[in-house]
């Protein structure tokens, strides 16, 4: 939700930022959003198969998912926010991992997974052992 203020001159007669009603939206949900639909749809756009599991609606799902990112991994407070990574139950890394592999054409690598033939990341790869 989201308010949009119609009139400038509701808010003259306030005396100080006190008198004003402050809002503080969450917008991090936004941002974990598009990152999940980012990586979802790189998935789907190449074929590669994935079990999505619904953190927000299923406390298990959830406690695994903090349980499994290691310690390294995990932010100074709270805890670690969505996407995360996992081939299997091995963790791969967050969003920022996932948004390097993809810039540096080695998600496949990332997921911890042989790259198809013909693919930019196979064709690097082959001229690295080359």
């Amino acid at each position: 939700m989201f308010w949009k203020r119609k009139n400038k001159e509701v808010f003259e007669d306030r005396k100080s930022d006190s008198d004003m009603t402050k809002l503080y939206p969450m917008s991090q949900s936004g941002k974990i959003k598009k990152k999940q639909q980012d990586v979802l749809g790189f998935l789907e756009a190449n074929k590669i198969g994935f079990e999505e599991k619904d953190i927000a609606a299923n406390e298990e799902n959830r406690k695994w998912m903090r349980e499994n990112v290691p310690e390294n991994n995990r932010p100074a407070t709270g805890y670690p926010l969505p996407p995360q990574i996992f081939n299997e139950s091995q963790y791969r890394g967050d969003y920022d991992a996932f948004f390097e592999a993809r810039e540096n054409n080695a998600v496949y690598a990332f997921l911890g997974l042989t790259a198809p033939p013909g693919s930019k990341e196979a064709e690097a790869q082959a001229k690295q052992q080359a």
